[in-house]
């Protein structure tokens, strides 16, 4: 048997209970807020201040059924989704020590357009978040914190609050609610502040544009997943050439579930824009956009084999495993077959740097994993 590759995960969900703002709310205030309720007829209906919608539910994948491939695994929702104790068991048989944990509901939060109601959600969200995720397992999960956004000085007063509260990170989707500027305006500035001074992590996730089918037909669901890891480069993009890197030079971001390789290739492409279009560019940057990914940008990953050459051929070096634990996309029940593939032949110390290393930079606290030496 090989050895066990012990990594940590800069990307993974925790499952709320459907009705979770109805335990932890005001009555009046939690019918308001987002509800999910799973049907026997595999679709799930999430109810958001007075709307709703449908979408379908992800199907187990069994042995043998993608066509010329084979799959050893059968994908289904791994027993500690929505339980922490459960929860870590299942990452000692995979092999994952530390974890990033995005929020379920707290996805839909751009959907809420009454600002009390964002306030008072969030905070009562994330309240629950480090009481039954973060305290119950603190040296193996990091939960981050949903922002409300529809006020800036909301926005401000709860990235000071959870920062007290124990919080690491912060969590924004890859657009701002509608009919806010978007993260390239001076507007949010007050907000990187905030995150800059409490030294909190500030992290995207993929997906959370809002519209997930954008196109139908034939390969709409391979175009629709590609569709999905655009915005966190355009968040990058924005945060970058809107100066917010360069003002709050000690504000770092991390991309989750996103992939590696776009990383150095958007800095390429900002810095042709930046050199050769001169001209029009404002504000004037400190250095090339490039250097500002390097430097304060962290991306996550899950089966990528371009992943490890970009750190080895690009040598960009903020790149970091991510389970997406416990989604369909993930590598549970097969992480270890992962990694092992991914890093066959690869030189320790920039197995390592992948792992652990890049995460142990936003996260010392959680320390090396048992048994994997540099």
């Amino acid at each position: 048997m090989e050895k066990k590759i012990w990594a940590n995960s800069g990307d993974s969900h925790f499952l709320e209970p459907g009705d979770l703002f109805q335990e932890i709310m005001p009555p009046a205030l939690a019918e308001r807020m987002p509800r999910s309720v799973k049907g026997d007829d595999g679709w799930e209906t999430v109810y958001i201040d007075g709307e709703s919608l449908r979408r379908p539910l992800p199907k187990p994948i069994r042995d043998g059924e993608f066509k010329g491939q084979t799959i050893e695994t059968l994908s289904v929702r791994p027993p500690g989704a929505g339980d922490v104790a459960q929860r870590v068991k299942d990452l000692d048989q995979e092999g994952i020590w530390g974890e990033v944990t995005f929020p379920s509901l707290g996805m839909w939060a751009n959907y809420i357009k009454d600002p009390e109601l964002i306030r008072e959600g969030t905070k009562a969200l994330n309240d629950w978040a480090m009481s039954e995720i973060q305290h119950k397992a603190p040296k193996r999960l990091i939960a981050t914190a949903t922002l409300p956004l529809l006020d800036v000085q909301d926005t401000v007063a709860e990235v000071h609050r959870v920062a007290a509260n124990g919080y690491y990170a912060v969590f924004i989707p890859t657009v701002p609610p509608p009919g806010r500027p978007t993260w390239n305006s001076e507007e949010w500035d007050p907000v990187w502040r905030a995150i800059e001074e409490t030294g909190l992590i500030l992290s995207i996730h993929i997906g959370t544009d809002g519209e997930t089918v954008m196109y139908r037909g034939p390969g709409g669901a391979v175009l629709n997943f590609n569709e999905t890891t655009y915005g966190g480069q355009r968040a990058t993009a924005q945060l970058i050439a809107g100066g917010a890197l360069d003002r709050y030079p000690n504000l770092r971001i991390l991309v989750s579930e996103g992939g590696a390789a776009w990383a150095p290739f958007l800095g390429d492409r900002m810095n042709e824009a930046y050199r050769q279009h001169s001209m029009f560019v404002r504000p004037v940057l400190s250095m090339p956009p490039k250097e500002f990914i390097y430097r304060q940008v962290y991306v996550s990953f899950q089966h990528d084999e371009t992943a490890v050459q970009t750190v080895l051929g690009m040598n960009y070096r903020n790149v970091m495993f991510g389970s997406d634990y416990p989604h369909l996309e993930g590598t549970y029940g097969h992480t270890q077959k992962t990694l092992h593939e991914l890093f066959e032949g690869v030189d320790p110390a920039v197995r390592h740097r992948i792992t652990v290393g890049a995460f142990l930079d936003l996260f010392p606290h959680i320390g090396e994993p048992p048994g994997n030496a540099a």
